[in-house]
């Protein structure tokens, strides 16, 4: 029998197996991914400090503001033209650059609250996230909302406390505020020197370094960092006698009180290192990402629906969690974003895909930087790559080698908020349908038609009312249609399952109207929670899901 073992004390020196080769080649890859995102309430910076992390990871020379003055260029995150004009990401996007021998993948997303679905997508492909909370406003709702995302994932969280150079709360009741509502024990891994415009820097606890910064070219360009000790004569000359008091004692009452960082409860969750900073100033921004290299998990294993899959297993897989079609307007492309769980995935490959039950080669295939992007041959475990996608794709496919497996699906949400699309160009229908079908493809909104109707006058579901406003826009500017959306009252969607379903006989009753999803699956629309118990009386045969069954859509 041949041993994986390359000498035997005992005996003969054997040549290690292919398998074990391949194991170890695609250990050593995945250990050096870091895929992460960003959570944070509209406003905290998120976009901002996104843009630090590519600037201080070399994938770009000059950092833009979303708040832009006129000479300055838009953020490399916000690449779709609706994100540039109103300074706010609604989309997620895909961000990656190599950082100290370390391939970071960083999944940018939208932090407002009507986009909050392509959020929760996007941190399903993910191994670790960083909570950016502003200073001044402390724990929001969107941030909270996230977290718990996070939390039932158990996806390790960072946390970094936004622009310590603004007046705002303590740094203490800040701790305090996210242990209290979250429930989660922090670990300061540095802290600030000053506060407000006193804000000089920040002080790492474990190297007992002090990080001074000089903010230069308004915080677009790498900031000259001096490292000093705490006993550094500069640091009381800059401080001033009471405000250097103040951050030893400061220091001292975290060493006695504090636990020290404890890396198994960070990945189980337990407990987050906070970092403090201003992402705008380039204050505390290369320490952090320092530290998140060597802290972040590299990826681990993905559950399947009957088995566990290890990121250094021979055969390939991944997952389809993202859908987007006009990256390239000039193209009119649609790529699919698939996270690679194991294996290694190389250009031109044959593959499973699970859903349609049929091989596909992978052609072509891209890595991206916001909207640029470059071919790539191969990756690994942790990589988010961009697969040209003809229209076989759908959001929660797997595609494998070898068994075939299936992962869990990607959630899905029921929208709350509709409206009817109505044609006013009769000669640009056939370009509202194309429009409306890969739109919907995406996963930003559902569509619903009526029965016997075909596809006129559909209906559009969204978790919130700006994914409307994205897509007229969208529609207008990538497809040259202009539709009137009529707001409609429903406020739920439900899918229908079981024997007995009537959709005439369920209009006449009054308690909802009858549609079908793009897939031709029964569903109602209702006005509230008194309709949808008086349907579930009236058809006590029936169930009416939040979510499109298994099987059918995209999961």
């Amino acid at each position: 029998m041949r041993r994986d073992v390359t000498s035997d004390p005992g005996g003969p020196s054997v040549l290690p197996s292919r398998e074990h080769t391949l194991s170890t080649a695609y250990t050593r890859e995945a250990q050096q991914r870091r895929t992460f995102a960003i959570i944070s309430h509209p406003d905290a910076g998120k976009t901002t400090l996104t843009e630090k992390l590519l600037l201080y990871g070399g994938a770009i020379h000059v950092a833009g503001s979303v708040r832009a003055r006129k000479t300055a260029r838009a953020a490399v995150s916000d690449w779709m033209e609706l994100e540039r004009q109103r300074g706010i990401s609604v989309t997620s996007s895909v961000l990656q650059f190599p950082y100290h021998g370390f391939q970071v993948n960083l999944l940018d997303t939208p932090g407002h609250e009507d986009f909050s679905e392509d959020t929760y997508r996007t941190l399903h492909a993910v191994d670790s996230a960083v909570m950016l909370i502003d200073r001044v406003k402390g724990i929001e709702a969107q941030t909270r909302k996230l977290f718990q995302v996070c939390r039932l994932r158990k996806i390790p969280i960072f946390t970094f406390i936004n622009k310590m150079d603004r007046p705002g709360r303590e740094p203490l009741d800040l701790m305090f505020e996210i242990e209290s509502l979250l429930g989660i024990k922090c670990c300061p891994m540095n802290w600030p020197i000053g506060m407000g415009q006193q804000f000089r820097g920040v002080y790492d606890r474990q190297s007992h370094v002090v990080h001074l910064f000089d903010n230069s070219d308004h915080g677009t360009r790498l900031a000259p960092v001096q490292l000093t000790g705490l006993e550094d004569s500069r640091l009381l000359d800059l401080l001033g006698p009471n405000g250097y008091a103040q951050l030893k004692d400061e220091i001292e009452l975290l060493d006695a009180a504090g636990d020290p960082f404890d890396q198994e409860l960070f990945q189980k969750g337990e407990v987050t290192p906070v970092f403090f900073g201003s992402a705008a100033n380039n204050f505390g921004v290369e320490p952090f990402l320092e530290r998140f290299i060597t802290l972040a998990p590299p990826p681990g294993p993905r559950f399947t629906r009957d088995r566990e899959v290890l990121p250094d297993d021979e055969g390939f897989s991944g997952f389809v969690f993202k859908i987007q079609a006009n990256m390239d307007r000039a193209h009119r492309d649609r790529v699919a974003f698939l996270r690679i769980c194991s294996g290694k995935f190389s250009r031109g490959m044959m593959v499973r895909h699970v859903r349609l039950g049929k091989d596909v080669r992978l052609a072509s295939s891209v890595q991206f930087l916001g909207q640029e992007r470059t071919t790539i041959d191969d990756a690994y475990a942790g990589d988010i790559v961009g697969l040209f996608d003809p229209g076989i794709f759908g959001i929660g496919d797997t595609l494998c080698t070898g068994t075939p497996v299936e992962f869990e699906g990607v959630p899905q949400f029921a929208p709350e908020h509709f409206a009817r699309v109505v044609s006013t160009d009769a000669m640009k229908r056939k370009h509202l349908a194309k429009g409306l079908k890969q739109l919907t493809e995406e996963g930003a909104v559902q569509i619903f038609y009526v029965p016997g109707r075909g596809e006129q006058d559909p209906v559009l579901g969204a978790v919130g009312q700006l994914q409307f406003d994205v897509i007229k826009h969208r529609l207008m500017a990538e497809y040259g249609v202009e539709p009137r959306l009529d707001r409609l009252s429903f406020a739920m969607a439900r899918w229908i399952v079981g024997e007995g379903y009537d959709p005439v006989r369920f209009n006449q009753l009054g308690h909802g109207t009858s549609f079908v999803d793009r897939f031709g699956q029964p569903t109602v629309l209702l006005k509230g929670e008194w309709e949808l118990n008086c349907a579930r009386r009236e058809f006590p045969g029936l169930q009416f899901l939040e979510s499109a069954p298994l099987g059918k859509g995209d999961i």
